[in-house]
């Protein structure tokens, strides 16, 4: 495996880009989530790129528009579109023998790759979903809280707090309210992220990290039965265990690997 670093075009600005070279015919295009330049947290996007590419894909990675090595404005996640597609078209460019992309994104860079209808992506890996609005506080899901107050009911020590009168009762009666709720209110964000995947016609996998508050407030806001649907048991939004980590790459391997059937 040997690392690029190189530049692609996007609505007349320079975006740095690094392609991880190998020599399948089916690569991966990795979106980076929030403002995060493209090795992502700890490096975490540049580890991922090199282990699939020692697999034998070729990987690419990018910064969108005024992030990290890119020119231009942050525009957000919302309208990457158009980063995206160009991302794509680099890739195919300087990876002539690749004939199918499977996009990956996890938190909002799979928001983006769903409101973009897989921005010309032949498959996609959507982990974690992001679908908060700007303005709605990130508080845990009703079924969330109440799994919480239910551990809190089974230790000894919490009780006491309780009668002892060290609980604040004002925030209990906050999270109780919260718990009552049956799902969490849907959200515009959602019903397009919804619309956008519907319209794309190939193979997408949604993964789920159990542990993590974003992809909870996700799945209730979706179809909780969605086949598409596949959990990590404890894993955190970054899949940073290495046991999560080993799950991902795994997941990811197994869409890159699969040929649809037409």
């Amino acid at each position: 495996m040997t690392r690029l670093h190189l530049a692609f075009e996007c609505q007349g600005k320079r975006c740095g880009a690094t392609l991880d070279n190998a020599p399948g015919t089916t690569g991966l295009l990795l979106i980076s989530g929030g403002n995060e330049i493209r090795a992502g947290a700890f490096n975490g996007q540049a580890r991922l790129g090199a282990e699939i590419a020692g697999a034998g894909f070729p990987v690419f990675r990018f910064d969108r528009r005024g992030i990290g090595d890119s020119e231009g404005e942050n525009r957000g996640f919302r309208k990457s579109r158009k980063d995206i597609a160009a991302a794509l078209l680099a890739f195919r460019a300087i990876a002539p023998q690749v004939e199918r992309v499977v996009g990956f994104g996890n938190c909002d860079a799979s928001s983006a790759l769903m409101l973009a209808s897989g921005a010309g992506c032949d498959a996609l890996v959507l982990s974690n979903p992001w679908t908060i609005e700007d303005d709605e506080d990130d508080a845990p899901p009703p079924s969330a809280i109440r799994s919480r107050y239910a551990e809190k009911l089974k230790n000894p020590r919490e009780l006491m707090r309780l009668v002892s009168g060290k609980v604040d009762l004002k925030k209990l009666a906050r999270g109780l309210l919260r718990a009552g709720r049956t799902h969490s209110a849907s959200s515009s964000l959602a019903e397009g992220m919804r619309a956008g995947l519907a319209e794309f016609a190939g193979d997408a996998i949604i993964l789920l990290a159990e542990g993590d508050r974003t992809a909870q407030v996700f799945v209730e806001r979706w179809d909780a039965d969605d086949a598409r649907i596949m959990r990590c048991p404890g894993a955190d939004h970054a899949y940073s265990s290495e046991e999560a980590r080993a799950w991902l790459r795994q997941q990811i391997l197994k869409l890159l690997r699969a040929q649809r059937v037409k």
